[in-house]
């Protein structure tokens, strides 16, 4: 019972989710001055929710606020995001050689209010001075902001890094020569791949506990999981690299709709069927190209895009892997027993049904 309150209040919670994603950062040296064009959701800050410690805008405690400013229209958003710019300017961190500038806002385009239950993007623009002879800077904002993108431009073998909330950049030479090896996009990408399953992937994380809860051996269940692993892997890597391209209208619905088959067929099958692995193989297709979306809200490095693929994939595996540790050390402990699959694998189960059906509708229709 305590597993099925846990899983109905983690979706209500994801179900109405407006999902904190990194702000991507473009930034090219331009005369004697640094450009920043940022592409990310305003509501959050000038809300002054802590977009470093939640993962969705709703579990933040000033929720409405969000959402009131999500409604308003451009014009109105924009004269509220202007009054708070000076504080937001204040937290960024810009150091040109050494030497700490404040930012210069250049502008902000903010569209209409369209879908409110998704973040509307925005794409907020500010420059710094660029002294004589400036050759690197380093740049990075508070913790509050998020997760920030940089993505040089206009120079050959540019920087591309991904900044945890709070963290601040290596020196970025303005000449460009800074593109990380393949080793070190290998190894950035592996805790990304890992943060979109854990805390940030439900989708997957229910998908991986609906093969969990069927197999009461260690042996059929990595049999699925290694589907599943298969899978992902080959249409995330399509995905990626441009081959397949199938709208997120379409492919969260399908994801959604996987998450409740499964759980259905562990309620309706008390044994592992046959078919289950080329089930669970379709599904894990599915779900490739939902890890590729996320992948295309900041893309790759160019100079090191395999690795980089590889490092998220491999941070993906370990979230999964992950996720059946937890759950083994949970229940695992009363696979053997005659009332495992009554007391605990029917009633998750069903629970993790429900959350896929509402998801399904929602998705769907709403």
């Amino acid at each position: 019972m305590i597993l099925v309150a846990l899983l109905s209040s983690l979706a209500a919670s994801a179900a109405l989710a407006h999902e904190v994603l990194p702000a991507i950062a473009d930034m090219e040296a331009v005369g004697d001055r640094l450009e920043l064009t940022v592409e990310a959701p305003l509501e959050g800050h000038v809300a002054g929710i802590d977009l470093g410690a939640v993962e969705d805008t709703n579990a933040a405690p000033e929720a409405e606020t969000y959402d009131a400013l999500r409604a308003l229209g451009a014009e109105a958003m924009e004269a509220r995001f202007r009054a708070f710019w000076p504080e937001m300017a204040a937290r960024i961190e810009i150091l040109v050689d050494g030497v700490a500038v404040t930012p210069d806002l250049d502008g902000v385009e903010i569209p209409e209010p369209g879908d409110l239950s998704l973040p509307r993007p925005a794409s907020l623009s500010f420059s710094v001075p660029l002294p004589e002879g400036a050759e690197a800077v380093r740049i990075g904002w508070d913790a509050a902001f998020g997760t920030l993108v940089i993505r040089q431009q206009g120079v050959e073998k540019p920087y591309d890094g991904y900044l945890e909330a709070g963290a601040l950049s290596d020196p970025i030479r303005l000449g460009g020569g800074d593109q990380a090896s393949a080793l070190q996009s290998f190894l950035r990408y592996i805790p990304v791949g890992f943060d979109h399953i854990l805390p940030k992937g439900l989708d997957h994380i229910l998908f991986v506990l609906g093969l969990f809860f069927l197999a009461a051996r260690m042996r059929p269940l990595l049999w699925q999981v290694s589907a599943f692993t298969l899978a992902h892997t080959v249409t995330l890597a399509l995905a990626a690299l441009g081959y397949v391209s199938v709208p997120a209208s379409i492919v969260e619905p399908l994801i959604a709709a996987s998450i409740a088959f499964v759980a259905i067929e562990n309620i309706l099958f008390p044994h592992l069927g046959f078919w289950r692995p080329v089930v669970v193989f379709g599904f894990g297709l599915l779900h490739g190209l939902g890890f590729a979306s996320v992948l295309g809200e900041f893309g790759l490095p160019e100079g090191a895009f395999v690795p980089a693929l590889i490092g998220f994939n491999i941070g993906v595996e370990l979230g999964q892997l992950t996720v059946i540790a937890l759950a083994f050390l949970a229940v695992g402990w009363a696979w053997r027993k005659p009332w495992y699959r009554r007391v605990i694998a029917i009633p998750a189960s069903a629970a993790i049904a429900l959350v896929g059906i509402y998801w399904v509708i929602e998705r769907t229709l709403l």
